[in-house]
């Protein structure tokens, strides 16, 4: 299988626990892609029984609102819109949107209405591509 390992979830969600596996491949998935990987997975999860407690495991792509993670979902929504959600108000603010101008290992640029703004990556709770619809 050549599959990018692009997300692990373990969540609570109610009184259910969810193992989420996230996937992607060039030219995207599909539904026979994510019943490929966790019928594969599942094998492994069952005989190494990493997970004590009972779950709910799910593989699925990680959708139009995925996160940026990895510098090739930055390069991929370069000079595209985003999202930003930052962990502390920033000039009074924690979201911000704008055009992804630049990056590196540190920092993100993105340019709104306003001007550039630069963002440590450390201070970034969350980058995503805008969904404009």
């Amino acid at each position: 299988m050549n599959f990018e390992l692009v997300d692990v979830e373990y969540v609570k969600e109610g009184s259910t626990w969810y193992l989420r596996v996230y996937i992607d491949k060039d030219g995207g998935i599909t539904v026979d892609d994510c019943e490929a990987v966790a019928r594969e997975m599942n094998e492994i999860l069952d005989r190494e029984d990493f997970v004590e407690d009972s779950y709910v495991f799910e593989v699925s792509s990680p959708g139009l609102g995925r996160p940026l993670k990895k510098e090739k979902d930055y390069i991929r929504n370069k000079m595209k819109n985003v999202e930003i959600h930052t962990y502390r108000p920033i000039s009074h603010e924690k979201n911000f949107s704008g055009v992804l101008k630049d990056f590196d290992e540190k920092t993100v640029t993105i340019e709104n209405d306003t001007g550039e703004i630069v963002f440590e990556k450390k201070d970034i709770a969350l980058i995503r591509q805008a969904l404009d619809f």
